[in-house]
């Protein structure tokens, strides 16, 4: 049985959007308001895993208006909804447990970021036996600075995250493919 799992589509990553910071999918928030009105309109089951940042300048931190949902991934009734303190949507949430109690073998997943919390919750779950479905315009790409001095671009830092998930992790998609 197939689930969506939505990953930190939190106010702390609009914020970051509206303030220009370069992203590779600007029409990510769209397309997830998209994956989540197909999930909905066919009865498949969706989970909400936002951050919890313990730091206290965090704008994710429970609580803090840059913690809530953005306005295309809010909870709707009956939609689970599990707070994370790291960075793989299943360290500390018992999401193994709630997809094994619901019988949910195949994950699509959805969110921010792409290269961290999205990268560390597609390996664990391959790791943990689900087969992965990762839609690439359904992910939020933003750029990063290299570790030896500059920036990457979110082009770049996107790509590279996506050629590595879909070499061995999950499997590449589109949210119009799934839907189809």
């Amino acid at each position: 049985m197939r689930g969506v799992l939505i990953i930190d589509m939190q106010e702390g990553m609009a914020d970051r959007i509206r303030s220009g910071r370069p992203t590779a999918t600007p029409d990510a928030p769209a397309r997830i308001a998209a994956l989540l009105a197909a999930a909905r309109a066919t009865g498949t089951p969706v989970i909400h895993v936002l951050h919890d940042d313990p730091h206290p300048d965090s704008p994710f931190r429970k609580g803090e208006p840059g913690a809530e949902p953005m306005s295309c991934a809010v909870p709707q009734a009956g939609e689970t909804v599990l707070w994370k303190h790291g960075s793989s949507a299943f360290h500390g949430t018992g999401l193994d447990g709630h997809l094994k109690a619901h019988g949910i073998t195949q994950l699509v997943v959805a969110g921010a970021v792409a290269a961290f919390c999205v990268t560390s919750t597609v390996r664990q779950a391959s790791d943990l036996g689900y087969s992965v479905l990762l839609p690439q315009d359904a992910l939020l790409g933003f750029d990063l600075p290299a570790y030896d001095g500059g920036q990457l671009d979110a082009a770049t830092v996107f790509r590279v995250t996506l050629s590595l998930l879909g070499a061995d992790f999950a499997t590449l998609t589109t949210v119009d493919a799934l839907a189809a």
